[in-house]
């Protein structure tokens, strides 16, 4: 037989889409127009439907940037179409590459109830599924000119990504409005022969399945009519039947479909405009359940739930019937897909308290599954929060975009810092937005790592994603052709837990991956936005102090608890830790709502700590120092305060010229030595009689990069970032300050200007550094550097509740990936019995690196960098322009429980008021430093309970004894939801970073 394989594939290509796909709507008249552009911001719907007309035509421009047009289209079934199906087909400018990154709508009836959202994938509202002919038809659609910022040339810098830079350019124009025909027949053959030619370029040219479907493919096009589609349409199908009905191989994958739709709750959009992305998207998906009865929906985040709820009641209603009836599944039990580098211990632990509370407040619902499919990295500490919640599965998609190293796993154990284990699931289609296509489903096949194992099946999230849209009826029919089919994996529509379930049972003894799943890639989102994150920093300090505080005085002095305060400041922040905010990846409109709703969160917090202190100190003229932190500081206790802070009796600090210029600082502890660069030169522990620096090097020495990544400006360093640096060395002002306390030095480069104040305070083995930088460079990077003299393998990071050893040596390509990583409030190296510590209070990125000593005293030198700021153009073409303060402190001779000790104090500075001459005993302590508080509080069912949380920090086993500092009726042991789990006693055993909550019944009510 002659091979004219390409010639038919040809063919096939051209009349899809050139003849029959047209066909699928062969007759149309079209609608009249009107239009009401809304001045500002989008109203509520009432008015936008009440809002005078002015009518428009097709090919008319509209929208300016980010405004809101509501259009009404009006128009009359002909007669003639009587018996046929009808619908609207509304395309507002749209492309279809560009599926929830453009101008997007929701259609309304003129009732005000919602019909379905429109993107460049959904054009179409159904009008009649059998029309009488004359039906009127009125629709309203409220739509959106989103612009479209991360275009065909992406990355490159725009003013679009803030209303208050963008132009009034109309970004869009009226494309098509008609009312037309949908031939069902035509509709099925297009499904036909997509799913059928997209099969068949997937498999093998060799492969007789191929051919046959070739030869059947020939024939259907054979037998439609080019001037007749509708007429002959199921002729061509009956020629297609057998090659459909040839059954799957009894070995062939299984894929488990669940609709999707992945909503960033922020990126190239305000949050404003989240909220109708996941009211357009849920009414469409309503919709599509209500039309397929076998379809399943999954949507995460509780967040995005609440604000169809508020803001979209009558959509909102439509999805409480869906999860009633089980198809529209909630998942994920968080707040929102969260960043889980970046956001501390409690905050982590909240998203899961929050998210998950939301679902069984409002549905009942006990969520099994984390759903985490686009964050970048997953902390290790990650497996234990999630057991804790109540929670066995977790799932995620994006260490598939790992630079360097392939994942070796879709299915595993994934073990965590304590040791507690979670079944993973990693779906090898590699994408959350899977449209069920042929090549997908053909890469997640050969993709599957786990082939031959035992496990024989993968989830597939399906539907358009990242701004919205969701699952097409073009997908489900594909997923109907593919359930069983030879040559292609079988796929069904299924619930994730049935997935997981199904999983679990048939690969129980699946591999383990213990610790982080670092992704290679992204590594700058630990410093675009510096605002950002300090904002967040502060945030979750100030929100320990403020239910600290409230619960000790609710119980000491009946003051009222402010439960709803709280919980509300609570979700703000966790809002604001979604993966595109808290990371520094949105639009400038973002960011600047962010440090607002960080400022105004701040305030807020501050007068509830205030109040809480007043009624704690009671009145009187003395000084009451009040410690937040879960260590003694100063004769002040761990979470309590004292009437003032002991006076230190250790030698006060001298600061005395250096010959040649700068400083020396000595409080008998430490002598610190500052060139006449205003440079570190030495850091000598005089207890341990050795230095802190590497010989030759300096300390606290600021340097610049050019960063100009590949791609992805605001999310990524490349490794090549390290080929260019200036050490900034040049000096303007070296000086003490007016008290004498400390070195001030004064830098210019560039643009920008950089204000130091060095300080060594008084018995203290640490060194002080407060940094101002007003930034004015772009695709520049900030580093502060450390070059230590320590020799060691590792590096201990803070990271939530505890902490995790990154290599500081390049052996593999796995070590070499981690050349920029996260930390919390510390970095730690030590040589056996003696370390460094590198502690800060608003800064994530550091990197480490180790370098041989020059000439032949051997040895290495082991830099530590804390990562300050960048200046990338995409998506803000501003990032970090401006002023930035930072606090960080070398803390030299530092074992690991001095690292978490000197992270929490400078996190969580002592608070003086006014009071009585009296101090404040601890509602909590606890006997072991080992043993850290988390939280304080209590309970969130207002039942007056006193919730403990606390975890081994050191990562030993560890005993201690929780005293309380009121009367106790009974102990618990509580989940995250605070639920009990088990009766306890403050009688505790760790293993190594373990958590516990306890639940404290006091004996007499507390007044609250």
């Amino acid at each position: 037989m002659h091979n004219d394989r390409t010639i038919t594939e040809a063919r096939l290509k051209r009349v899809l889409e050139e003849r029959i796909r047209p066909a699928v709507h062969p007759e149309s008249v079209p609608l009249e127009v009107s239009v009401w552009h809304a001045p500002g911001e989008p109203v509520p719907v009432a008015e936008g439907l009440a809002a005078p007309r002015t009518p428009v035509a097709v090919g008319t421009e509209w929208g300016p940037a980010w405004g809101t047009s509501w259009f009404t289209v009006s128009g009359a079934v002909p007669d003639a179409w009587a018996g046929r199906t009808v619908e609207a087909l509304l395309d507002l400018g749209f492309d279809e590459n560009m599926t929830g990154f453009q101008c997007e709508g929701l259609v309304y009836r003129p009732d005000g109830s919602p019909v379905k959202g429109l993107n460049p994938r959904n054009q179409w509202v159904r009008i009649a599924e059998r029309a009488t002919g004359g039906e009127p038809v009125l629709l309203h659609i409220e739509a959106a000119a989103n612009p479209v910022i991360l275009d065909y040339r992406p990355f490159l810098p725009t003013e679009l990504g803030d209303r208050e830079t963008a132009d009034d350019t109309p970004r869009y124009r009226l494309t098509r409005m008609d009312l037309a025909v949908f031939d069902r027949t035509v509709w099925e053959l297009v499904q036909d022969l997509d799913v059928l030619g997209q099969l068949m370029h997937e498999l093998p040219v060799d492969s007789p399945r191929r051919w046959q479907i070739l030869r059947a493919v020939e024939r259907a096009l054979d037998a439609v009519d080019l001037q007749d589609v509708g007429g002959t349409a199921e002729r061509a199908r009956e020629r297609l039947a057998d090659v459909l009905a040839a059954p799957a191989h009894a070995s062939a994958h299984r894929i488990s479909a669940v609709g999707h739709a992945h909503i960033d709750t922020a990126w190239l959009w305000p949050l404003r405009e989240t909220v109708r992305k996941v009211a357009r998207t849920t009414a469409n998906m309503t919709a599509l359940l209500e039309d397929e009865p076998d379809f399943v929906y999954a949507m995460s985040q509780a967040q995005q739930f609440a604000w169809i709820k508020e803001h979209r009641p009558e959509v909102y209603a439509r999805v409480k019937k869906a999860v009633a009836e089980g198809r529209f599944v909630p998942v994920g039990g968080m707040w929102v897909e969260s960043d889980t580098n970046m956001p501390g211990s409690e905050a982590l632990a909240r998203q899961f308290t929050h998210g998950k509370r939301f679902f069984l407040e409002e549905f009942g619902i006990e969520t099994e599954e984390v759903w985490l499919p686009d964050s970048f990295g997953y902390s290790a500490a990650l497996p234990q929060l999630v057991r804790l919640a109540g929670a066995k599965w977790f799932l995620t998609q994006k260490i598939s975009w790992s630079q360097t190293n392939t994942f070796p796993h879709h299915t595993f154990w994934w073990e965590g810092l304590d040791g507690t284990r979670v079944f993973t699931h990693f779906p090898p289609i590699d994408t959350y937005n899977s449209q069920l296509s042929g090549r997908e489903l053909a890469h997640a096949v050969g993709n599957f790592r786990e082939k031959g194992g035992g496990a024989t099946r993968s989830l597939a999230p399906t539907g358009w994603g990242d701004g919205g849209g969701g699952t097409t009826r073009e997908m489900l029919a594909r997923a109907k052709r593919l359930a069983d089919l030879e040559g292609s994996a079988k796929v069904a529509f299924e619930k994730p837990s049935v997935f997981f379930e199904k999983a679990h049972a048939e690969y129980a003894d699946a591999p383990v991956w213990a610790g982080e799943l670092y992704l290679e890639l992204h590594r700058a989102t630990l410093t675009s936005q510096a605002r950002t994150k300090q904002g967040n920093r502060r945030s979750e300090h100030l929100l320990r102090e403020a239910e600290l505080w409230a619960a000790t005085a609710a119980v000491r002095t009946g003051a009222p608890y402010p439960y709803e305060a709280l919980d509300r400041l609570w979700k703000t922040v966790l809002l604001h830790q979604f993966h595109d905010i808290l990371p520094g990846t949105s639009i400038a409109w973002v960011h600047r709502e962010a440090a607002r709703t960080y400022a105004e969160v701040a305030a807020e917090l501050e007068s509830l700590i205030a109040d809480a202190l007043a009624a704690l100190a009671g009145d009187g003229e003395a000084t009451v120092v009040f410690n937040a932190a879960p260590h003694a500081r100063g004769g002040v206790p761990a979470l309590g305060a004292a009437a003032s802070a002991e006076p230190s009796t250790a030698p006060a600090t001298t600061v005395e010229p250096r010959e040649g210029g700068g400083f020396v600082l000595d409080n008998g502890l430490l002598t610190v030595v500052v060139d006449e660069r205003g440079l570190l030169v030495s850091v000598h522990d005089r207890r341990a009689g050795r230095e802190t620096l590497a010989p030759g090097a300096a300390g606290n020495l600021l340097q610049l990069h050019q960063d100009f990544p590949n791609m992805w400006d605001a999310w990524d360093v490349d490794r090549f970032y390290r080929n260019t640096v200036t050490d900034l060395t040049d000096v303007d002002t070296l000086e003490l300050t007016d008290d004498g306390a400390a070195v001030l030095i004064v830098r210019t480069f560039g643009s920008s200007r950089v204000e130091q104040r060095i300080t060594l305070p008084q018995g203290e083995r640490r060194v002080e550094v407060e940094t101002e930088v007003d930034w004015h460079e772009t695709e520049k990077f900030l580093k502060a550097a450390f070059p230590l003299d320590v020799h060691t393998d590792r590096v201990a990071a803070e990271t939530q509740f505890g902490h995790l050893h990154r290599p500081t040596h390049t052996n593999t390509s796995w070590d070499a990936a981690k050349f920029e990583a996260c930390a919390h409030r510390f970095v730690h190296v030590e040589e056996p019995g003696w370390g460094v510590a590198l502690v800060d209070d608003s800064t994530y990125g550091y990197d480490v690196t180790r370098s041989p000593r020059a000439g032949d005293t051997g040895g290495t030198t082991t830099t530590l960098r804390l990562s300050l700021l960048r200046a990338p153009r995409f998506p803000d073409p501003r990032t970090d322009q401006g002023v930035h303060r930072f606090r960080y402190a070398l803390v030299p001779g530092a074992a690991v429980g001095d690292a978490v000790r000197e992270g929490y104090r400078i996190n969580l500075p002592e608070r003086r008021v006014p009071g009585a001459a009296g101090g404040v005993a601890p509602l909590v302590s606890v006997d072991n430093d080992a043993v850290v508080v988390s939280a304080v509080k209590l309970a969130d069912d207002g039942s007056g309970d006193v919730v403990v949380r606390v975890y081994e920090s050191l990562g030993g086993r560890a005993s201690a004894r929780l005293t309380a500092g009121f009367e106790v009726e009974e102990v618990a042991v509580c989940d995250l939801l605070e639920r009990p789990v088990a009766p306890a006693t403050t009688s505790l055993s760790l293993r190594p970073f373990e958590i516990v909550t306890l639940r404290l019944h006091p004996l007499s009510p507390s007044g609250v």
